[in-house]
């Protein structure tokens, strides 16, 4: 069975489903909220031509989610899977960004349980990287159960390098943290 990097989830609060051309709209506003990037290394992704090449690149990979909120069908955020590699049982989540008003609740950690849930149909390992100035998405790594396991240099979507810490979550350590009690 090979990986499905796109498929169409459902969670409690959230429908993931394949990003389409013309969520540009909807996620473009959401994105030109500063706030969104002020850890990020590309700051002014809140300007539409900067979040444009973002966008064309997560619709492009082939990877790229939508994240809709079902109470009012909006489209809230994006997220992202990527590097499936099925001789080492790994792939990435990232490029993740949520609408502010989705902060600090429920929705990033179902968007990531729903996410890692299909992702361990398939593989052993996911991989997050990470803004190493980013501390709230570091933070939610380590609410999530992610193991910090190194840094690498990497420019995206022709940004500068900048230095990403790497998480990783395996499928075993999913199973325990999934049977804790909450």
């Amino acid at each position: 069975m090979s990986f499905d990097a796109q498929p169409h989830l459902l969670g409690e609060r959230l429908e993931v489903r394949p990003l389409a051309a013309d969520d540009f709209a909807a996620l473009c506003e959401v994105a030109s909220d500063p706030l969104l990037w002020e850890q990020h290394p590309e700051r002014d992704r809140w300007r539409e031509h900067v979040f444009r090449r973002f966008f064309d690149a997560q619709l492009g990979s082939g990877g790229g989610l939508a994240v809709v909120d079902r109470a009012d069908g909006r489209v809230i955020g994006t997220s992202r899977y990527h590097d499936y590699d099925p001789v080492a049982s790994e792939v990435e989540i990232g490029w993740t960004f949520l609408a502010r008003r989705h902060w600090g609740g429920e929705t990033n950690g179902e968007l990531k349980r729903l996410m890692l849930d299909h992702a361990f149909r398939f593989v052993d390992t996911v991989l997050f990287h990470v803004g190493a100035a980013n501390t709230r998405s570091r933070m939610a790594m380590q609410k999530l159960g992610g193991r910090l396991i190194g840094e690498a240099a990497i420019a995206y979507y022709g940004e500068p390098t900048n230095t990403n810490v790497i998480y990783e979550i395996t499928r075993q350590d999913w199973q325990r943290l999934r049977a804790q009690p909450a």
